[in-house]
């Protein structure tokens, strides 16, 4: 069963970085081209935003952004859960590290910079290992000194 419980959510996530590097690629014929599978995409007006697996974009040689690792938070979180992910945004934010939040049915997902990967999962964790699930200024101290 999903969980909505802020607290529960924080001291149950198990966050794991995936292997790929991931990319955003935008499509302004609403068209992926023919073969290309996508980790997710969704429809804006200016056209179809994709969410690639960066060996896949070059291979079809096209533009991208945000070269990110795909971070699964692994708590089976409800779709109507309140502020876990501004929980990790928040936290995030301090740490100086972007992310861009990803909701699946079972899991939240947040991509972030390649080279901020590890310290993302590093603040993750002291999220988890803190239970620290406020999104008001009262952060972990952080693990990540840059």
């Amino acid at each position: 069963m999903s969980e909505k419980d802020l607290a529960k959510l924080c001291a149950a996530m198990n966050p794991e970085i995936a292997q790929p590097v991931y990319v955003y690629c935008s499509f302004p014929d609403f068209i992926l081209p023919t073969g290309l599978s996508a980790l997710c995409t969704f429809r804006e007006a200016e056209g179809l935003s994709a969410v690639l697996e960066l060996q896949d974009a070059e291979r079809y040689g096209l533009p991208y952004i945000f070269k990110s690792r795909l971070v699964t938070l692994n708590v089976h979180s409800s779709l109507e859960a309140i502020g876990f992910l501004a929980v990790i945004s928040a936290h995030l934010a301090h740490a100086r590290i972007s992310c861009n939040a990803i909701a699946g049915y079972f899991h939240d997902h947040i991509l972030v910079p390649i080279d901020r990967a590890d310290d993302a999962l590093a603040v993750l964790h002291s999220i988890r290992r803190s239970n620290s699930c406020s999104s008001n200024g009262d952060f972990v101290s952080d693990p990540v000194k840059k």
